[in-house]
């Protein structure tokens, strides 16, 4: 039988990101016995060993590692239809729109102004979050709408309305000598001795190689920046959130960032489809702002 039970799945994610059944039943709140027994049950029933087990804990097979990418996706797929299926039944719930705080400002007041304007138009929550975050919101359930970036964000099962295309601009600790400059390419910002690039966390959660500090937040950055302890580089339109220790220099050869808004695949609201419409009325496409 391949039908799987999502009280499965939660003792099975349990266990492998715990890799320690005592810590796992802990955590669910259940003995551990009745959880060895669920997740031997759970190996018989799929036909594959999903852990290997030793007195220390267990690890991941190569099958277990499957199973957890798609488990967490099951679960984030059931409670993400719960939420939206309670939200279906309120009929004077807001539209939530999820983006990084600091990110597109002006795009974004412009569509929820335009939106706003539209007949019959519900309120729009505004959720911010940290780089990244949006793609899970939008798969949880917790938002409807997302306003997201190309290259960078994870919009892999998506659907997606092009809004915004520019430039990227350098961001820099005004007492540097770069500050000083009309512009910049990426060699040059990628090979700083004293200013090493910060460096963001991947779609997959991990960072890349690099001297540069690790920064998940907004704030962590601007303050690492006005420090003179990093730079970085960004769209232009993030400047919105600059500091007046910070310096903006355009990055004449990065690549083109688009912002877009992204919302679940066949969505059937009528609200999100209203907000796409005053969305594709504001596509447009822009370069670099000029530097400081």
């Amino acid at each position: 039988m391949d039908d799987l039970e999502t009280r499965e799945l939660r003792y099975f994610v349990a266990v492998a990101e715990e890799l320690h059944f005592g810590r796992a039943a802990v955590r669910l709140g259940i003995e551990q016995p009745p959880l060895s027994r669920a997740i031997r049950q759970l190996e018989r029933r799929i036909g594959v060993q999903l852990f290997d087990r030793n007195r220390r804990g267990a690890a991941l097979t190569e099958a277990g590692e499957v199973l957890l990418r798609e488990a967490q996706a099951a679960l984030d797929a059931v409670a993400a239809a719960a939420r939206r299926t309670r939200r279906a039944g309120d009929l004077k719930r807001p539209l939530v729109l999820v983006t990084k705080a600091g990110a597109s400002h002006e795009l974004l007041q412009r569509l929820l102004d335009t939106f706003a304007s539209e007949p019959s138009a519900p309120p729009v929550d505004v959720l911010l979050c940290e780089v990244g975050e949006q793609a899970q919101l939008l798969r949880n359930g917790r938002a409807d709408v997302a306003l997201m970036h190309q290259p960078f964000d994870d919009l892999a099962g998506f659907d997606t309305e092009d809004l915004y295309v520019e430039g990227q601009i350098a961001l820099l600790p005004a007492g540097h000598p770069l500050a000083s400059r009309s512009q910049l390419t990426l060699a040059e910002v990628s090979d700083v001795p004293d200013l090493p690039l910060a460096r963001w966390p991947r779609i997959d959660g991990s960072y890349p190689d690099g001297p540069g500090p690790e920064v998940h937040t907004q704030s962590q950055l601007a303050q690492l920046v006005a420090l003179g302890k990093t730079l970085l580089v960004i769209p232009a339109s993030s400047r919105a959130w600059q500091w007046p220790a910070h310096v903006a220099v355009p990055v004449v050869d990065a690549p083109d960032v688009t912002t877009v808004l992204a919302w679940p695949p066949n969505s059937h609201s009528p609200d999100i489809a209203s907000l796409v419409r005053s969305a594709s009325g504001l596509r447009s496409t822009a370069s670099s702002t000029p530097a400081d």
